[in-house]
């Protein structure tokens, strides 16, 4: 038996840092990597995919946004596809579960609500257990029912659950609690785990997939963007499971220290070489500090314009300040301008505390206007 683990597609995903043309791209991608999934399955010989848990990334989407990835799953009516609810969409009375199930399911699609153990196939050599969730957050243990899940003897036993197998602090008051050792207990082939976003092993029968695109700026380091491929033999056999990157984007933090050009230069080398075939897909969150002179801010300043236009998404947190040189004042020409920049540039060096900052940001606001006026210099008149 083959088959497709993920998990946490979370369509309908707010990206609240974005521009509306960038969010706008990473809620489709959610969408567009369920054909990926449905492809690395046929490709791989899967005869289902099992989805362990929100789907939906909040309880009442729009008609649109909750139609829209079960006609994704209906594209590939070769494949078995099967959800349970997660702690974001919860199958509560009148949820999202409750429409879908107005609306009418593909024949290839199950949604597990009644907790009921369920063949994984028409072959029915392997069958799944969900552990959904009926409320956000549950005090019990979602999985405990699988102990005692009745199955046909000699089948291949998946369990399909949403939460967390580690304590967080007070285990007293962490929901959706699951046990590490779940999958012995109820004789499990496999128990396939949604809630972490990055891929996790807990131990050999026991897996989280992880996020199939990544969803944030701290996912890209454990695991997220990918797939799990399970190959099980028989109900005692030792689970294969493989990796498999389904995910677009990438998403990268990075810092730096600007003091010169040269520090600017390897910056947007190092950017532009995350991924220089397409950096399209790229998003960075860029940490800076430092100090720079004018003409090298002028510089950093055109630089962050081009990697902001090559990148899908470039925010940056801080600014280098400004630390002027002697010859910067040649950049502002030889009028008022000029003298403007000259009295800013002795306030900042020489002036009282208190209104040094002043003078540098405003030296600094005045090098940025010079640098994007027409010729690039301070009007002489």
């Amino acid at each position: 038996m083959r088959f497709v683990h993920t998990s946490d597609w979370q369509i309908g995903k707010v990206f609240r840092f974005a521009d509306d043309d960038t969010q706008s791209v990473l809620q489709d991608q959610r969408l567009e990597v369920i054909g990926r999934l449905g492809q690395l399955a046929r490709a791989q010989g899967a005869a289902a995919v099992v989805v362990a848990g929100d789907v939906y990334d909040h309880e009442i989407p729009a008609e649109r946004t909750l139609r829209q990835p079960i006609e994704r799953m209906r594209q590939f009516p070769d494949l078995c596809w099967h959800l349970i609810a997660g702690n974001h969409d919860p199958h509560v009375p009148g949820g999202i579960w409750d429409r879908l199930r107005a609306i009418g399911l593909p024949d290839n699609v199950t949604a597990h609500l009644d907790g009921q153990a369920t063949p994984m196939d028409p072959a029915g050599t392997a069958w799944v257990i969900p552990g959904g969730l009926k409320r956000r957050h549950v005090a019990t243990d979602p999985t405990a029912d699988m102990d005692t899940a009745p199955t046909p003897p000699g089948v291949i036993r998946v369990g399909l659950a949403h939460g967390s197998v580690r304590d967080f602090g007070d285990t007293a008051h962490n929901p959706n609690r699951i046990a590490i050792d779940r999958a012995r207990q109820a004789g499990l082939s496999y128990l396939a785990l949604g809630d972490w976003h990055g891929m996790q092993r807990i131990d050999e029968r026991t897996w989280y997939s992880g996020t199939p695109e990544i969803d944030g700026f701290d996912r890209g380091g454990d695991g997220g963007g990918n797939a799990l491929v399970v190959e099980l033999a028989g109900p005692n056999a030792r689970p294969e499971v493989t990796s498999h990157r389904v995910g677009r984007f990438v998403w990268h933090r990075d810092s730096a220290t600007l003091t010169g050009a040269q520090d600017i230069g390897a910056l947007e080398h190092r950017l532009r070489n995350i991924d220089p075939q397409e950096a399209g897909r790229v998003l960075v969150w860029l940490s800076v500090r430092g100090a720079l002179s004018l003409e090298d801010l002028q510089t950093y300043q055109n630089t962050l314009d081009a990697l902001s236009s090559a990148l899908r998404l470039l925010r940056v947190d801080g600014e280098p300040a400004l630390l002027p040189r002697a010859d910067d004042l040649d950049l502002f020409g030889t009028g008022a301008v000029r003298e403007a920049a000259r009295l800013l540039s002795e306030r900042a060096a020489t002036g009282p505390e208190e209104q040094r900052d002043i003078a540098v940001a405003a030296l600094r606001r005045l090098a940025l206007a010079v640098h994007a006026a027409p010729g690039g210099k301070g009007d002489a008149s």
